[in-house]
């Protein structure tokens, strides 16, 4: 089988700042434990903060951008994956460049005169809470997407994944990779990414929705999306059943919906059934934080998915992959994958 460029991502290139903070802190901006949003005014001037009063780590992150890099690297065949997203021209660009190079993700940056976005990861207790501000990421144009050499990815690729958190960017260029994907029976996904794009942009999820050939989220998203979509149920299981039986554009592929649930099993949807795969048990002491647990997760799975492999198979790779990422810090991994 050809793996060259197999798998496209699109999304939100962010250099992640990482710091364990305190609750004050926390109080102090109105963040919410274990959630992600969009930065206001009133957050901008915490980057700034973290940096001169805790010890940061920058890492390069941004949701799919995570996922891609960890199915490159659980997949270890060069050049198998690639992505796209807006980076500012600056220094914070250019480490993203190199990471994703050594990372052996072909990527095509469409490059803005903003600066490259960020991310606040504020790590308590293991727990994370992300504040992006988006920046250069907000500025992708379909332009970029619709120039010959970079469309040329998207007529390669067999597989696309794409986090929620895009919808918020350009809406225009997820439905041309999705009606492209519908139309030549290939595999596309999302994934519901925060509680805040179930319920502030619904219109354009819903719209993207006919099209998902595998939808992947977490507790606290599934619950939301159910709320905001009056079904009055709490229950996960229930949830990732409604979604998958959601109506298709396309007949080729049946809809699978695969919902985390941190330490609790994970919840897979499909053919009207729901499946439960318990994760790997991981001790207190050993979570330095969950910064890119659900990307990792998703990362894993994708790696398997592309060879074809059994959706067991693919979970367990999931998993694995959420375990390595967890005892280290933001999206970051080892030279070489032991699955």
């Amino acid at each position: 089988m050809e793996y060259e460029g197999i798998l496209l991502g699109m999304g939100n290139p962010l250099l992640d700042i990482s710091a364990v903070i305190d609750q004050d802190f926390l109080n102090k901006y109105d963040i919410k434990p274990n959630n992600a949003i969009l930065a206001e005014g009133k957050h901008l001037p915490m980057y700034e903060e973290m940096t001169s009063k805790y010890s940061v780590e920058f890492i390069a992150g941004g949701a799919t951008q995570n996922s891609i890099r960890v199915a490159q690297w659980m997949l270890q065949i060069p050049g198998a994956t690639s992505y796209m997203g807006s980076i500012g021209k600056d220094k914070f660009g250019e480490e993203m460049k190199k990471n994703a190079k050594d990372a052996g993700v072909k990527v095509h940056y469409y490059e803005d005169e903003s600066p490259t976005g960020t991310c606040a990861v504020c790590v308590l207790d293991g727990e994370r809470s992300l504040v992006a501000n988006l920046s250069a990421a907000n500025c992708y144009k379909v332009d970029h997407l619709k120039k010959p050499e970079n469309w040329a990815l998207v007529e390669k690729a067999k597989y696309f994944y794409i986090a929620g958190f895009f919808l918020t960017v350009s809406p225009e260029s997820i439905q041309l990779v999705a009606e492209h994907a519908a139309s030549n029976n290939k595999v596309f996904s999302m994934n519901l990414s925060a509680p805040f794009i179930c319920e502030f942009f619904k219109d354009q999820q819903e719209k993207v929705l006919p099209y998902m050939d595998f939808v992947f989220g977490n507790e606290t998203e599934a619950r939301t999306f159910s709320r905001v979509h009056g079904w009055e149920t709490d229950n996960v299981e229930e949830i990732a059943l409604k979604i998958s039986q959601w109506p298709k554009a396309s007949g080729t592929h049946k809809r699978i919906t695969v919902i985390t649930q941190g330490a609790d099993p994970v919840v897979v949807a499909e053919d009207g059934k729901v499946k439960l795969f318990p994760v790997i048990p991981l001790p207190k002491e050993k979570l330095v934080d969950t910064n890119g647990a659900g990307d990792a997760f998703v990362g894993g799975f994708l790696a398997q998915l592309v060879q074809e492999k059994p959706i067991a198979d693919c979970v367990k790779a999931g998993c694995y992959a959420s375990n390595v990422i967890i005892q280290r810090p933001g999206c970051t991994y080892p030279e070489k994958p032991d699955f």
